[in-house]
Formats: structure tokens, C-alpha cells, sequence
């Protein structure tokens, strides 16, 4: 079984920035593409960012310029650097990584942008 652990989430102002983390474990092999998705309270689910294994990456319009997803295959992590957030930012985010056989979802990491 693959397990996807996040961290980094959490309070931070309008402007500020947040680092989330994602560590894989429990695969020999690397995902073939991870992705960060979010959801407010009433909204859908939302494809944030995403990389495949060989690094090209892809974002949602509202986060182009702001955010940045990056991965280490050789310690099975994935990143977002959110930078210049907003309060519309406010959202459960969750990492997601295709493996062989599956997708496989993190618990969720919440974060909050408030004054």
C-alpha cells in the first residue's frame, strides 16, 4: 500500500506564503503523476497543480504565477510553494499521486488565509 502524508498547512495572511509537503511511502517505484487539488467549504474539488515523472508541470489559471509544484523522486516527495496568497486560497489541499494501479490520496492539509 502507498500512503501519501502531507504537512505545511496552516494560518497565514493575505500576501504571505505557505510551503505544503507531501511524503510518499510504501512504493519501490515513483508516482507517475502527482498533483495537488483543494476544496473550500461548498466547493468542488479543484485541480490545483500537477508534474509528471518527467517534470513538466501544469497549473489552474488563479494559481499561474503564484504557486509552484516541484518533486523528488529519489525522496518520494512532492511540494507546493504558494506564494502571494489570498483569502480565495482557503482550502483543504490534498496530494494525489498515480501509481501502477491506483491513485492514491493524502489525509488533506488545511490552510487559511485570514487577516
Amino acid at each position: 500500500q502507498v500512503h501519501l502524508v502531507e504537512s505545511g498547512g496552516g494560518l497565514v495572511q493575505p500576501g504571505g506564503s505557505l510551503r505544503l509537503s507531501c511524503t510518499a511511502s510504501g512504493s519501490i517505484f515513483s508516482a507517475f503523476t502527482m498533483a495537488w487539488y483543494r476544496q473550500a467549504p461548498g466547493k468542488e474539488r479543484e485541480r490545483v497543480a500537477g508534474i509528471t515523472s518527467g517534470g513538466t508541470t501544469t497549473y489552474t489559471d488563479s494559481v499561474k504565477g503564484r504557486f509552484t509544484i516541484a518533486r523528488d523522486n529519489a525522496k518520494n516527495t512532492v511540494s507546493l510553494q504558494m506564494n502571494s496568497l489570498k483569502p480565495e486560497d482557503t482550502a483543504v489541499y490534498y496530494c494525489n499521486g498515480l501509481y501502477i494501479n491506483n491513485y492514491v490520496w493524502g489525509q488533506g492539509t488545511q490552510v487559511t488565509v485570514s487577516s
